[in-house]
């Protein structure tokens, strides 16, 4: 790929930029429209990151605890804060008092924040926009819609408040670099991202893997220098985001301000991954020994309240611990990593790295929901490669978002969600529908005779790429999609109907056992893709 410089300034320049800055602001439109509506603790959060960043010296920001909601952010998101809230002083003085701005909550801090968010995401149009630059119109507009309008990013983001487009657009500039064989550029940004958000480190062992093999590799002299080049690009960046703490003398409390293990294996609502069974296997034991007359404890911080403590509460089955999950997320990765090692080739990283978010989201330590977006906003860039991605990315988007669903309990958001949902799965159907299945055939010219080559490098026949009719997915995925719209059904309306409050959490737990098969079919489907691949 071209080695040409960009800037927002050139997006402005030609008819495909243009309709990219379309796609903005209609999702711009839409989030403005989404400003009023709920927002949750993390809103009260973020106000108190920005108070705390603005009121207090640097040596107290990983200390200060007159809020609950402390600093657990790395260094370069409390610069961030600190950035922001110079304008929010301008704005309104309260926003960033340390102690009369506790759970302030009027328009004016709404609004400032509301808008941050929508202003940060124009890390996400540029990451997006360098990562599609090369693509014919088709595959652009389609991977456009999939990320710029992700209904995910509209719940989590705009509604429920947080700054994931921020930093997934961080993500997608350096695979782009990576994928355009800049691999300095792309260590560079991922090390910028761990020093933001350390939650991103999961896909370490990947970058790590693959700069290893295909940038360091090849020669004692040529290696060693690019290794020093290499380590000494991520060092700087870590040396700026830490030094300062370091110097200090509390790089300890920023340590454990980051990994606080002690919040227990499970969120309070369970995200949808394995250790949903595991928990569940460990009831189903523990009812089974009690009718059978053994004494079995039921431990005090039990997972179906909701509540989470300093330990993993399970009855037969083995406690969990951080260490355990950390094997499991290097076990689960080894293929990949194998893989990176084997033949690094650049068009595979952004599926290798979503690969990696997957086995976090899995097998991870306290794993939030919202973690979903680590892996699917990266597929959505590989789901215009082949139908197979298409229908893989069409089922995985569809569960993970619906995974999310309990982030907006309040009933006046419910038809917003829904309604999201519904036209992100009609877009999806749409555009996949015109990038397979229209009818019209594109040829690669090959070596190969019998087979086609697109621009991610991935192989098929050259004829059987594209066929006439709609978008289909398959009847296994079309019932599993189906059961999710029972599921709903009974959370929201038979289940208050015929239990009232009775099983309170049963429906979240319901939801979450459900989506955890969708989300473990999508792991399995990724690593057969992988293993699969040259």
């Amino acid at each position: 790929m071209g080695k040409e410089k960009l800037s927002f300034k050139d997006i402005h320049h030609s008819p495909t930029k243009t309709t990219l800055w379309w796609f903005f602001l209609v999702a711009t439109c839409i989030k403005v429209l989404l400003v009023p509506s709920y927002h949750s603790t993390d809103f009260e959060v973020h106000r108190n990151w920005l108070a705390l960043t603005h009121s207090l010296p640097l040596s107290q920001w990983y200390f200060d605890e007159t809020s609950p909601w402390t600093l657990d952010y790395p260094p370069f998101f409390a610069y961030f804060e600190r950035f922001l809230s110079f304008f929010a002083h301008l704005i309104d003085p309260q926003i960033v008092h340390l102690e009369e701005g506790l759970n302030y909550s009027s328009n004016k801090v709404v609004y400032f924040q509301r808008v941050t968010v929508i202003l940060s995401d124009l890390s996400l149009l540029y990451g997006v926009y360098r990562l599609t630059r090369n693509l014919d119109s088709r595959k652009q507009k389609l991977i456009w819609s999939l990320v710029i309008w992700s209904p995910m990013l509209f719940i989590v983001d705009h509604m429920h408040f947080q700054y994931n487009g921020f930093l997934l657009g961080i993500l997608l500039i350096s695979l782009s670099y990576l994928e355009e064989g800049r691999d300095v550029l792309g260590g560079f940004f991922f090390a910028v991202l761990l020093c933001f958000k350390h939650l991103f480190a999961v896909a370490a062992p990947v970058y790590f893997v693959y700069l290893l093999r295909h940038y360091c590799w090849g020669g004692m002299v040529r290696g060693f220098s690019r290794l020093l080049i290499m380590g000494g690009v991520v060092a700087a960046v870590f040396i700026s985001a830490f030094g300062p703490f370091f110097h200090l003398g509390q790089i300890q409390e920023v340590i454990r301000r980051l990994f606080p293990f002690g919040r227990g294996l499970c969120h309070a609502y369970w995200a949808p991954n394995v250790w949903v069974f595991y928990i569940m296997s460990d009831k189903g034991l523990a009812f089974i020994f009690r009718k059978l007359g053994f004494n079995i404890q039921t431990p005090e911080a039990s997972f179906t309240a909701g509540l989470v403590g300093d330990s993993s509460p399970f009855s037969v089955l083995p406690q969990i611990t951080p260490l355990m999950t950390f094997i499991m997320v290097l076990l689960a990765l080894s293929p990949c990593l194998f893989k990176a090692w084997k033949n690094p080739r650049p068009q595979m990283i952004s599926r290798w790295v979503a690969y990696a978010y997957t086995c976090g989201f899995l097998f991870g330590w306290h794993v939030h929901e919202k973690a979903s977006l680590h892996f699917v906003i990266p597929l959505a860039t590989v789901a215009a490669q082949t139908p197979e991605d298409a229908r893989h990315y069409f089922l995985l988007s569809i569960v993970s978002c619906y995974s999310i669903f309990p982030l907006l309990f309040e009933a006046q958001e419910y038809p917003i969600k829904v309604l999201l949902l519904l036209l992100h799965s009609i877009l999806m159907c749409s555009g996949f529908s015109a990038q397979f299945y229209d009818g019209i055939e594109t040829r690669v010219p090959t070596a190969h005779p019998k087979k086609k080559v697109d621009q991610f490098g991935t192989e098929g026949n050259s004829s059987g790429a594209v066929k006439k009719g709609g978008f289909v997915v398959g009847w296994v995925e079309r019932i599993y999609l189906v059961g999710l719209v029972v599921v709903e059904i009974w959370g929201q309306f038979l289940h208050p109907l015929l239990l009232g409050d009775k099983l309170a959490f049963a429906p979240l737990m319901l939801i979450s056992i459900y989506c955890a098969f969708g989300i473990m079919y999508s792991w399995i489907w990724q690593l057969i893709t992988i293993v699969k691949s040259p």
